[in-house]
């Protein structure tokens, strides 16, 4: 299929890909990236209070996923103002922290049924503070913000967008058959592929993959700090669902999100592992 980067996707392929997603060496890089979660759930669970990492980790996450969008804060600022908003006017600021806020919407949405296009659109909307609706005026494309070229059109037209919104919500619910890991890779590609908001779609997409790790399971908090890995590997995100979208180049994207999965789980490890020691080595301090 000839694909044009100026011309609107509307033929972006339905999922499941048509390419063989479950490789010998996806699979096997799967397992891995299972264990390091699980090992990071376990390791939460240790923790005398896990209140700790939930009301902290998310915030660096908001902060990373917002920084992707060229929306830059501080950790100081973010955390000053987690604990008073109302004394904070920088729009940066109230923008990453409303990420925090989705994260919280979303978990509770997610008690009462399943990821959905609807629980898209009100992460958006919490997101961006206002509603955000499924696009509806075409036009709508992706530049490179250096030299104003355009890299990609999403599908137009309301109900071509929601067509394609319905089959990734299939493939995310009833896909069982597909190893969770390697569907998150696949339903992550395909919801930035889709583009359906006029703006907040990478931070929405970004939420998503953690509630469905929740969903499936695999985690029990929030605390997923994947964005810190896209930040570090950028232009290789962007390379790779570039990949996809010409060429079909699955297992490399696939590939692209087993290893984040890996290396942030292992990252949280060892930061539980110091939030223990500290805490161990106050509490000696206290007895003396």
């Amino acid at each position: 299929m000839f694909y044009d980067p100026k011309i609107a996707y509307n033929d972006l392929p339905l999922l499941p890909p048509e390419a063989d997603i479950e490789t010998k060496q996806l699979l096997k890089l799967s397992i891995k990236a299972n264990t390091a979660l699980t090992k990071l759930n376990e390791a939460i669970k240790s923790l005398p209070n896990p209140a700790v990492l939930i009301n902290t980790l998310p915030l660096q996450e908001a902060k990373a996923s917002s920084e992707i969008e060229n929306i830059v804060t501080t950790s100081d600022e973010l955390f000053k103002a987690s604990l008073d908003d109302a004394k904070n006017n920088d729009p940066a600021v109230k923008e990453t922290l409303r990420y925090r806020q989705a994260l919280r919407v979303g978990s509770d949405m997610l008690e009462k049924y399943p990821i959905t296009t609807k629980m898209a659109c009100k992460l958006c909307s919490t997101i961006k503070d206002t509603d955000m609706n499924i696009r509806k005026i075409p036009g709508t494309q992706i530049a490179n913000t250096v030299t104003g070229e355009v890299i990609y059109t999403p599908p137009e037209g309301e109900s071509v967008i929601r067509d394609k919104l319905s089959n990734w919500e299939k493939f995310i619910n009833e896909n069982i058959e597909v190893e969770p890991l390697i569907r998150l890779a696949v339903m992550h590609y395909q919801f930035e592929a889709i583009h359906p908001f006029l703006d907040g779609n990478g931070r929405t997409g970004r939420l998503v993959n953690v509630l469905f790790l929740i969903q499936e399971g695999i985690l029990e908090y929030p605390v997923l700090y994947l964005s810190k890995y896209i930040i570090e590997n950028k232009a290789k995100y962007y390379s790779l669902l570039k990949g996809v979208t010409a060429n079909s180049e699955w297992e490399g994207w696939i590939t692209y999100i087993l290893e984040g999965l890996c290396e942030v789980s292992n990252w949280t490890v060892g930061i539980i592992k110091e939030v223990k020691e500290l805490m161990s080595d106050f509490e000696k301090q206290i007895k003396d």
